[in-house]
């Protein structure tokens, strides 16, 4: 969690990524940010100021000429009310304003005249965003200290595919309640800086025949969220990731699997140097003993499907001889804490990552609550967003795995003068 709550002044310029603009204001607010928004003229044919009155509880401001608001200062009170002004979207139009110091509107003037931190989401068709002209202002404004959140890739409003759309709200609101990056304090997560760290996520698929499969519910948020959090602590992580509907992460090496066999042979094959492995994947533990070659056809009124042992791939890393500080989770429907215990024993992890999981809890959502187990205690993390949440658990992860080498340098030193 943010070490405080940020005041946050959401500037929307008109993009059809405006309509993102009120999860965007959910996001921020669920990490205690108090947010007050000024739209542009152009916005407002995208997003209406009613739904982001709603969600932000606060009033909407768009135009400079407002009478009642200028009589006060309008602009001046925001510009120095902001902790941090974050600009999503933020078009082409939008930063060739704002590089060239112009404002004909009550955003830029607001940008004009404070001293907080300017963020930018940009979002623009990929050829646009490739612009010498655009590039120059993204250039421009990263020379000034402006921080660039994005784009993302992948595809956009114009039926495109490529660089340019603007990043999700979860990410950007992650991003915004971090300091900037020279002010980090990152407290017990230093543990992790220039670690190496591996993590697996999302679900795996046993095939059947050429098109159908056995799989499960899990969307990879958590794994994702969490692999992001140790590179934002300074590790360089391997994200080993079963088939998901996700971005893939930025500065993370990421290797696509799809089946239990591919993670267990993934994960050995890149296991050398890695310093903690956390399994936050929902691998299959069994999958069909043989796959057809052709499409099975419908004919009997039953059909009987032979299943055998996935590989494990969490217990054969912890038993590695030199292995990594082991980090497993567990997803119960039911004695949530009774099964991570034996799971964390029986696979002589370092910790556990417990949570229940049903229809519309833990699998396919934004949010989860997880309780920590380790030999000597536990923790409980109440519900949150998975990307803040991520971030906490990082942070423990880092305080245990300090811990573990300290002893371990200790027990050296011991048995050394003796």
């Amino acid at each position: 969690m943010p070490a405080r709550a940020k005041n946050i002044l959401l500037g929307i310029s008109g993009g059809i990524a405006a309509y993102k603009t009120p999860e965007l204001v959910r996001r921020l607010r669920e990490r205690g940010a108090e947010v007050q928004i000024v739209l542009t003229r152009a916005a407002r044919e995208f997003v209406t100021e009613t739904s982001l009155q709603a969600v932000s509880g606060n009033p909407i401001r768009s135009n400079i000429w407002d009478k009642q608001a200028e009589a006060a200062m309008g602009h001046i009170e925001l510009a120095r009310w902001a902790d941090a002004v974050l600009i999503a979207p933020a078009t082409a139009e939008m930063l060739s304003r704002l590089a060239s110091g112009a404002a004909p509107d009550l955003l830029t003037t607001v940008c004009l005249a404070t001293e907080a931190e300017i963020l930018v989401a940009p979002a623009m068709n990929r050829v646009m965003w490739m612009n010498p002209a655009v590039q120059a202002n993204k250039n421009t404004l990263e020379g000034r200290g402006v921080r660039i959140l994005g784009p993302g890739t992948g595809s956009q409003a114009c039926g495109e595919e490529g660089a340019g759309r603007m990043l999700e709200p979860d990410d950007i609101a992650r991003q915004v309640m971090l300091p900037p990056l020279a002010a980090v304090d990152l407290s017990a997560s230093s543990a992790l800086s220039g670690k190496t760290v591996m993590v697996t996520a999302g679900p795996t698929r046993e095939a059947l025949d050429p098109v159908r499969y056995i799989s499960n519910r899990s969307s990879g948020k958590m794994g994702y969220a969490v692999a992001e959090a140790a590179r934002d602590a300074g590790a360089e992580v391997i994200l080993v990731s079963g088939p998901v509907n996700l971005e893939q992460p930025r500065g993370v090496r990421v290797i696509d699997i799809e089946s239990a066999q591919q993670l267990y042979d993934a994960a050995h094959e890149n296991i050398g140097g890695v310093d903690i492995f956390i399994a936050a994947a929902a691998v299959a533990d069994y999958r069909p003993e043989s796959v057809s070659s052709t499409k099975i056809k419908k004919s009997d009124a039953r059909m009987s499907i032979h299943l055998v042992r996935a590989p494990d791939t969490l217990a054969s890393i912890s038993a590695l001889a030199n292995r990594p500080f082991c980090v497993g989770f567990a997803a119960e429907t039911e004695k949530v804490g009774e099964y991570a215990r034996g799971k964390l024993a029986k696979k002589n992890l370092d910790m556990i990552i417990a949570n229940k999981v049903g229809r519309d809890l833990g699998f396919d959502s934004d949010d989860n609550s997880v309780t920590v187990y380790w030999n000597s205690g536990e923790r409980q993390f109440p519900t949150a967003a998975k990307s803040t949440l991520a971030v906490e658990l990082v942070g423990l992860i880092g305080e245990r795995y300090a811990e573990r080498a300290n002893n371990q340098l200790l027990l050296s030193a011991t048995a050394a003068r003796e």
